[in-house]
C-alpha cells in the first residue's frame, strides 16, 4: 500500500490517518516519510489551525513494524534510527504551533502508544488498549515514553507498565491521567472531529503559546514560569484574537477568531 498516511483536508483542520490496517498501522520508513510530508503541508497551510491523528481499521498503531528489521546481517544502530524517525516526529508534534488531537481506536502499542501520548489531547475508544510492549522484545521505552509515563501516570505506574508490558484499558488510562476522555467506539471519531473543528475555531496563537507554556513548565522553576507567562501573555495580548475576544465579551456575542498572529 503506497498511501500509508492519508490526509483529509477540512476547511480549517487536517485529519491524518495511519493507513496500514492490515499491519495494525505498524510504523515503517514510508510511514515516517508520509507523516513528515503531511506535517510539512500543515505548517505551510495558514488555513489549517488544528490536526487530528488517528489510525485506519481496528487499531491505532502496533508500534514499529519489526519485519523491516529482520535482516541482522548488518548491525542496526537503534539510537540513530530513533533520532531520525520517532524523535523527529515527537518533537514536531510537540513544537507544532497548532493543537494536535489523537483519536486512539483499538490497540496503541510500543512507539504507537507513545506517539499518541505526544499529542496535545488524547481521546480513546472504549476498546482501546495502551501497551508498553518494549520489554517483550528486550528493548526500553522510546518515542518519549520514558518522559511521558512518569509525568502523566506517576513513577510507580510508569515502571510497572514498562517492566510488565501489560495492556492498560482506555478507562484506566483516563483514570491515571494518561489521556483526556473515553468514548464508546462508534462515538470516538465523531467526537474527535467535533473537538478538532472546535479547536480550529479558537485563538490559534494562544493555543500555540499554551503549548510552549506547558512544555517549559516541566523543567522551569516557579519564578522562571512566572517570567515566561509574562512574556507569552504580552505576545498573546497583541493578537487580533485577543481584541476580538474582549469585544465579543463586552458585546455579549460569540467571538469570531481568525487565528492570525
Amino acid at each position: 500500500m503506497d498511501n500509508v498516511v492519508t490526509v483529509e483536508k477540512h476547511p480549517s483542520w487536517h485529519e491524518l490517518t495511519l493507513n496500514r490496517p492490515e499491519r495494525l498501522n505498524a510504523f515503517t520508513a514510508a510511514m515516517h516519510n508520509g507523516l513528515a510530508d503531511a506535517f510539512d503541508g500543515i505548517e505551510a497551510d495558514s488555513t489549517c489551525r488544528a490536526v487530528l491523528l488517528t489510525g485506519a481499521g481496528r487499531g491505532f498503531c502496533a508500534g514499529q513494524d519489526l519485519t523491516e528489521r529482520m535482516d541482522r546481517s548488518v548491525p542496526v544502530d537503534l539510537g540513530a534510527t530513533l533520532d531520525a524517525t520517532y524523535n523527529r516526529l515527537v518533537r514536531r508534534i510537540r513544537s507544532l504551533g497548532k493543537p494536535v488531537i489523537c483519536a486512539v481506536n483499538g490497540v496503541a502499542a510500543g512507539a504507537g502508544a507513545n506517539v499518541a501520548l505526544a499529542c496535545d489531547i488524547v481521546l480513546a475508544a472504549r476498546s482501546a488498549r495502551f501497551i508498553q510492549a518494549f520489554i517483550k522484545i528486550g528493548l526500553v521505552p522510546d518515542a518519549g515514553g520514558s518522559w511521558y509515563l512518569p509525568r502523566l501516570a506517576g513513577l510507580a505506574r510508569a515502571k510497572a507498565m514498562a517492566m510488565l508490558g501489560e495492556p492498560v484499558s482506555a478507562e484506566e488510562a483516563a483514570q491515571w491521567g494518561l489521556i483526556w476522555k473515553v468514548y464508546d467506539d462508534e462515538a470516538l471519531m465523531p467526537e474527535a472531529r467535533r473537538m478538532t473543528a472546535h479547536l480550529a475555531s479558537q485563538p490559534t496563537q494562544a493555543l500555540a503559546l499554551m503549548k510552549r507554556q506547558f512544555e517549559a513548565s516541566e523543567t522551569n522553576t516557579l519564578d522562571q514560569q512566572l517570567d515566561l507567562e509574562c512574556e507569552l501573555q504580552r505576545r498573546a495580548g497583541t493578537t487580533p484574537d485577543n481584541l476580538e475576544g474582549v469585544r465579543a465579551f463586552i458585546e455579549k456575542r460569540a467571538p469570531k477568531f481568525t487565528g492570525m498572529p
